[in-house]
């Protein structure tokens, strides 16, 4: 039996560093790479063994075993899958990002490799997993015995991952692989037995080899010493060994799709509604969707990942996946899994592909197939037939608490923004409840009618009350009322639906084209040219103010209103801008007045000496009955005031 000390074929010192400091973002991660790497190890067994069955020796059924020692501070992850000889461990071992995976893979026959696909096997791709051992250990010993190979044949492995390492011959009875990290002074949480199930649940419970750990029992203590937890000789599987996301839905009940996703999603109320598929293609994943009930309380945080959970080959990656998910739809929580994923060296981040766009594109036609599907369903409970029941009031829920983040999609997502537009809700004149669609809108619209008109408004009352409706309210014109905060920008990229022009009633001149009789024409057209010389001492008394003043025959009770250029930015959404800290381009809205209103006909009378005030009067009422307030309230105050007594 020989001992020899070899060198690292790299640049161990600061490679190692970078490894073990850098590469990975939280401790426990070395847990999950281990436990990969055994899962390897027993999957290239079982297909060398396709070959030569003698490989499984006396022991048929493949295993990780993970235990730990207080007194010597060690953790040991061991299998009884292929394991290495002596010179395979030199050579992976001792040769820093020489991938084993990868050199197995291309030793595998065709059918040998198709079947390794299809079973979602060989993790490995980078062969630095097993560096990350020394995040937690400042020595690391392993114990291998290739299968095949007589029991004399074993090797051990030790390195300080300093530079050097030293590899003997050993005696060793089973074949298989035995890593044991000697854990750092900081590294006292990995010998806890709670801890540790905890980590496997987390990264590893779908792998399909079952993972054993030792059993512990309660020992009372004697002589009034505190009792304790012993560790027994009797092994448990602590994790579940079945990934319910590949099983066939067939045979997976609707309460476990309901259970994983609160496990997932650690939400304590059931999902709206899931979708669960297998995806073939030139790019191959599996997918498990979920559409929460409820918002989280940091749902308008657009930092905020998405809630998708990435597996390659039933192994956990990453939280959080937001290549996987546009941000519109942040909200879903769920599952891919593929065996395709170009990862970066730590596992832990997508590169941006054209699988990884794929499988993007795919989750977001889903979720929006499963959105189309509850809104078609959504339909009142007397009128909804028996196939229906089961989803009726379910897209309501579900766009009362996300609608206002799926209409993001509209400026984010130009490939869907027909889809979205088809799934967005609004109140209007005729509902105050969010239920109106844009094909609901336009199946009533008026015979001449030309356009889809809408107000945006800081709320209800605000846009119902809004005396830009007034004369479509006398035409029985219906109008959309949208008051969530991101309408007037998700709008902008909307300017028709179907075919018909969206239109702001507080944008540009009204014209109601055909619903507007030759006689209104013409009697407003008269109005403004008497109203000319009023209409040019407004400008000039309120020139810091507006940039015009015009007759209107949008106004039917109100004396005024204010609106913008067709193009222009919403007086509303300047403000919510400004709100929020944001430069503004400097614009003044357009006063419209309606000259049969007593206060209009007041401000026409001859030599009027209260014009200056009245006019900025008027002005400010039009700017509060907007939503807005006036520049100077304690001056607006002071001329009600003076007018008043």
């Amino acid at each position: 039996m020989s001992t020899q000390t070899h060198s690292f074929q790299a640049e161990v010192a600061q490679l190692l560093h970078l490894v073990t400091h850098s590469l990975y973002s939280n401790k426990e991660i070395f847990l999950r790479e281990l436990v990969s790497n055994a899962s390897d190890a027993c999957d290239k067994l079982r297909y060398e063994a396709l070959n030569n069955n003698g490989l499984f020796e006396d022991a048929p059924n493949l295993e990780i075993r993970v235990s730990f020692d207080k007194d010597a501070r060690t953790l040991t992850i061991a299998d009884n899958g292929i394991g290495m000889s002596r010179q395979e461990a030199i050579d992976h071992l001792g040769t820093i990002a020489k991938s084993g995976t990868r050199d197995f893979m291309s030793r595998l026959d065709a059918e040998q490799k198709s079947n390794a696909k299809d079973q979602g096997a060989l993790i490995g791709q980078f062969g630095v997993g097993f560096y990350s051992g020394y995040i937690v250990a400042d020595r690391i010993t392993v114990e291998s015995r290739r299968a095949g190979l007589s029991a004399n044949e074993g090797v051990r492995w030790i390195s300080g991952g300093t530079g050097e390492f030293t590899v003997e011959d050993i005696e060793l009875s089973a074949r298989g692989t035995r890593v044991i990290l000697h854990l750092r002074e900081d590294a006292d949480e990995y010998l806890n037995t709670w801890k540790i199930k905890s980590i496997i649940s987390k990264y590893s419970d779908h792998i399909s080899l079952p993972i054993l750990m030792r059993k512990e029992e309660w020992k009372e203590g004697e002589n009034d010493q505190p009792g304790e937890m012993l560790l027994t000789d009797e092994w448990e599987t602590v994790n579940k060994a079945n990934a319910l996301w590949s099983r066939a839905k067939k045979d997976v009940t609707q309460e476990e799709y309901d259970g994983f996703y609160k496990a997932i999603s650690h939400d304590f109320e059931a999902p709206l509604a899931h979708s669960h598929n297998r995806v073939e293609g030139s790019t191959e994943y599996t997918q498990l969707l979920y559409l929460p009930a409820k918002a989280p309380f940091d749902l308008w945080n657009r930092d905020k990942r998405a809630g998708m959970k990435l597996y390659v080959k039933r192994v956990f990656i990453m939280d959080d996946a937001e290549a996987l998910m546009p941000v519109y739809l942040r909200f879903v929580k769920g599952v891919v899994d593929s065996a395709d994923l170009p990862l970066n060296v730590s596992r832990e981040l997508l590169q941006e592909s054209r699988d990884v766009k794929a499988i993007r594109e795919g989750n977001t036609r889903r979720v929006l197939a499963m959105l189309e599907d509850l809104a078609r369903h959504d339909k009142p409970a007397e009128d909804a037939s028996e196939e229906d029941q089961k989803d009726t009031g379910k897209y309501s829920r579900f766009y009362a608490e996300f609608g206002a983040v799926l209409k993001e999609g509209l400026g984010e997502d130009f490939a869907n923004r027909e889809k979205i537009a088809k799934l967005l809700r609004f109140a209007s004149t005729t509902s105050d409840a969010v239920t109106v669609s844009l094909a609901d809108y336009k199946a009533r619209m008026k015979e001449s009618q030309e356009a889809i008109y809408y107000i945006t408004a800081d709320t209800l009352a605000a846009a119902k009350n809004s005396p830009q409706l007034e004369v479509f309210r006398k035409k029985g014109i219906e109008v959309l009322l949208m008051t969530d905060r991101v309408d007037e920008w998700a709008l902008s990229f909307l300017n028709e639906f179907d075919g018909t022009p969206m239109q702001s009633v507080a944008k540009g001149a009204v014209d109601l084209g055909k619903l507007q009789d030759e006689a209104e024409k013409k009697a407003t057209e008269e109005a403004a040219e008497a109203f000319k010389p009023v209409l040019a001492k407004l400008k000039e008394a309120l020139k810091e103010k507006t940039e015009d003043v015009r007759v209107t025959s949008r106004l039917v009770d109100s004396p005024a209103c204010l609106v913008v250029q067709d193009q222009g930015m919403s007086l509303q959404l300047a403000r919510m801008l400004k709100q929020a800290g944001q430069a503004v381009p400097e614009s003044k809205p357009i006063l419209e007045v309606n000259p049969e209103h007593a206060l209009v006909k007041k401000l026409a009378a001859d030599a009027n000496p209260n014009f200056h005030d009245l006019a900025h009067i008027v002005f400010d009422q039009a700017l509060l009955a907007e939503g807005g307030m006036p520049e100077d309230p304690a001056a607006y105050v002071k001329r009600v005031n003076a007018l008043l007594v």
